[in-house]
């Protein structure tokens, strides 16, 4: 992305915005490493995590990555990992972002350039505006394949994919509540699983994940 200097964006982000007229590469060099974001000139400050945000955004790494190892179709990578959209000029900081072996864009030591086939954002508090309508908006503008979104506040979880018109319509998971997705051949999510005061570890996830490639 060029470098952008200057101007304030005329809607600014929600947010607690640190900063503003910053350019691409001062936000790289300053702010990415300690979970900001950068949204046309603004740095935006993410609020710490809550248990339960970070205990789902760590078992859906785990499945990610137990799936990637048996089945090698893509990686994983989770915040404060960089995805730079150009399209909605901003570079976002998702919980998780997969990147498939067959993905078109730049995948770095440091961000992916370029949009990833599919993100997760698990909602809290302080991003239900963020994560439901900015990040919803730039994930389809920049045609990221799926957006899934995580909320326990509400105990929902809500997963778009891209359209040929280029817009998002809302996937739903079957009769046995397993969300399936043709970028994740042979991976079902058992949404009910989420909402368990307790998620599995990693030993069983890897034995799921065995087992859901077995069937395959």
């Amino acid at each position: 992305m060029a470098s952008v200097t200057s101007s304030a964006p005329a809607a600014f982000p929600t947010g607690d915005i640190v900063a503003s007229g910053v350019s691409a590469e001062e936000y790289l060099a300053q702010y990415a490493e300690t979970r900001h974001e950068w949204v046309r000139g603004a740095v935006v400050k993410m609020s710490p995590v809550s248990e339960q945000h970070d205990l789902l955004t760590a078992y859906f790494r785990q499945l990610l990555d137990a799936y990637f190892e048996l089945n090698p179709i893509g990686r994983v990578r989770s915040h404060p990992f960089v995805m730079r959209l150009e399209a909605t000029e901003s570079y976002r900081e998702p919980d998780l972002q997969v990147i498939l072996n067959t993905n078109p864009g730049q995948l770095t030591a440091t961000a992916m350039i370029g949009p990833a086939d599919l993100c997760v954002e698990v909602v809290s508090q302080e991003s239900v505006l963020r994560d439901y309508g900015e990040k919803f908006v730039e994930y389809e503008r920049a045609r990221v394949h799926e957006y899934w979104i995580i909320d326990p506040l509400r105990q929902e979880a809500h997963f778009y994919r891209l359209q040929g018109t280029g817009l998002y319509a809302r996937a739903h998971p079957d009769a046995t509540d397993h969300y399936r997705t043709p970028l994740l051949p042979r991976l079902a999510l058992h949404v009910p699983t989420l909402w368990h005061e307790r998620l599995p570890g990693i030993s069983a996830i890897v034995q799921a994940v065995q087992a859901m490639l077995a069937g395959g």
